[in-house]
């Protein structure tokens, strides 16, 4: 299989990083083909200056990401949740990357539109401080609303598999290594 990995916080020595470096040994070691990148250490503009009325050029990163994008038959995505959603630089890459033309397309004369990625897979690993429950209740999974369901599926990825590690900040350096070593097992499993 075919996967593309990215690092959705822009520090690769969090532990989002060694999930990121666990998930990309563990697909290498399983045969699996990979591209990766770490939003950290990409370099573009996360500000959509006009919106959607003109397209705004690309940076070299944005297009290997577009590359790696068609590519894969699976995107995994690695962030953590700050302020109940996702990083803001995070939300700029989406905003940049993702756009009409590229991801989807809207329909002339209806409210629809063709899903531009679909035949891929793809796959949320997200950290968070809070129990999950709290993350449910409180922020009604703001994030998961918005990367799985208005950006992964609404540009045609399916299924979009998730996994939330929460109460990260209480964990002690066995339960880290115990998160790691799972995350080595499912993607063993794919």
């Amino acid at each position: 299989m075919k996967i593309y990995i990215l690092l959705g916080h822009p520090d690769s020595e969090s532990f989002n990083g060694q999930i990121f470096e666990t998930y990309v040994a563990s697909a290498r070691a399983n045969g699996h083909e990979v591209k990766l990148q770490k939003l950290g250490n990409l370099r573009f503009d996360p500000v959509l200056w006009k919106g959607y009325k003109m397209v705004q050029a690309l940076e070299p990163d944005l297009l290997t990401a577009q590359e790696n994008i068609l590519w894969c038959d699976h995107w995994v995505i690695i962030y953590p949740i700050w302020w109940g959603s996702l990083p803001a630089l995070l939300k700029g890459f989406f905003d940049r990357t993702l756009y009409s033309g590229f991801a989807y397309k809207y329909h002339k004369n209806d409210p629809f539109w063709d899903k531009l990625l679909k035949g891929r897979s793809a796959e949320i690993i997200t950290t968070c401080d809070a129990p999950r429950w709290w993350i449910w209740w409180q922020y009604r999974n703001s994030d998961l609303n918005t990367i799985k369901r208005a950006i992964l599926e609404f540009c045609g990825f399916h299924p979009v598999i998730v996994k939330r590690i929460d109460r990260l900040r209480f964990k002690s350096e066995s339960e880290r290594k115990k998160i790691l070593s799972s995350i080595e097992k499912r993607v063993s499993a794919i």
